[in-house]
């Protein structure tokens, strides 16, 4: 067990490092190895770019010998990727996981599933359907997905664009936390409680 969480601490450092790869790990609570947070940038030239794709990752007890769970939090429009749960069908998280692979590398495995989808053996069937026969559509579906909920909001623009409607920066910021940052719905509710 020891050897485990030293063997994690490392993959966990590891992940922390600001590097090229775009992917990252952290501990959700602060001495609880067994559950991670993890993040991946959009691959570049895809219909993810620009996306921060958040993952749930739970390390079991036999970890290294069992592959970590992951499941994406973030909703994704890809045909491995169930798009109401967010499980992932990729085979070194099932029966190809070995020993030697780490957090970091499932994590890079994800990004590069990200790049190149395999529809044949889907998790989800709708979006496989859709990637084989109308991609333009898979791309434009995936494109519209990654701005509404892998794109990083920009509170301070928002805030300053509800504000410039007439509204103080406080009731700004309140309506906008209580709406997830939905400028609409966070103007509806200022405008109704005039």
């Amino acid at each position: 067990m020891a050897a485990a969480n030293g063997r994690l601490m490392k993959e966990l450092a590891a992940c922390r490092e600001e590097d090229t790869s775009g992917v990252q790990a952290k501990l959700v609570t602060e001495g609880d190895l067994r559950h991670l947070h993890g993040t991946i940038k959009g691959p570049v030239g895809t219909c993810y770019e620009g996306g921060v794709f958040q993952v749930d990752i739970k390390i079991p007890k036999d970890y290294p010998f069992s592959p970590p769970k992951m499941a994406f939090t973030t909703k994704v429009w890809h045909p491995n990727i169930s798009s109401q749960t967010g499980a992932i069908c990729l085979d070194i998280l099932k029966d190809q996981w070995s020993p030697a692979l780490t957090i970091k590398t499932a994590l890079l495995s994800l990004q590069a599933l990200m790049c190149s989808p395999e529809p044949s053996d889907p998790q989800d069937a709708e979006v496989a359907k859709m990637y084989m026969a109308d991609r333009a559509k898979f791309e434009k579906t995936a494109k519209f997905w990654t701005e509404t909920y892998a794109k990083p909001k920009d509170e301070e623009a928002a805030i300053t664009r509800v504000c410039e409607m007439g509204f103080d920066r406080d009731s700004a910021r309140k309506a906008l936390e209580k709406h997830d940052w939905d400028e609409s719905a966070a103007v509806n509710e200022l405008l109704g409680g005039l």
